[in-house]
């Protein structure tokens, strides 16, 4: 097995990954919560499925047609949204109704709220700073 195989199949079993933060100096450790709904949205197809789904409920046909790709490339996509925790799948008999699960993508909103927070706070230390440098 290559080694980025390795890492890669550690990330989708839900090992944490330390990411080091130059910034301020200290490790942080990414929440595989975090990262599953940016894994589920990487991709045009599963943006635009879940662009559907923001609508309302659907059928997997009604979803998912139109992309251009074939049925099998779509269930993998359908496959990771679920995993992901961003749609749930209903089965109503042969009928397989699709819909957003909003907590996975509000975990992801909060979390880039919280980043936004974070760097407008730093920048406004560097503009303050550079307002200061200017002055003197």
């Amino acid at each position: 097995m290559h080694p980025a195989e390795g890492k890669r199949k550690r990330a989708r079993e839900g090992v944490r990954i330390a990411v080091p933060r130059r910034v301020i100096g200290v490790r942080a450790t990414v929440n595989r919560m975090v990262n599953d709904p940016f894994r589920a949205l990487s991709h045009p197809i599963r943006r635009g499925i879940v662009e559907r789904l923001a609508a309302g409920p659907a059928t997997v046909g009604d979803a998912t047609g139109g992309f251009g790709v074939s049925k099998p490339a779509i269930s993998k996509h359908l496959k990771v949204l679920e995993e992901t925790g961003v749609l749930v799948r209903v089965p109503e008999g042969r009928t397989h109704w699709l819909s957003l699960e909003t907590k996975a993508l509000a975990e992801a909103a909060e979390w880039m709220d919280r980043q936004r927070a974070h760097w407008e706070r730093l920048f406004d230390v560097v503009d303050e700073y550079l307002k200061e440098d200017q002055s003197k």
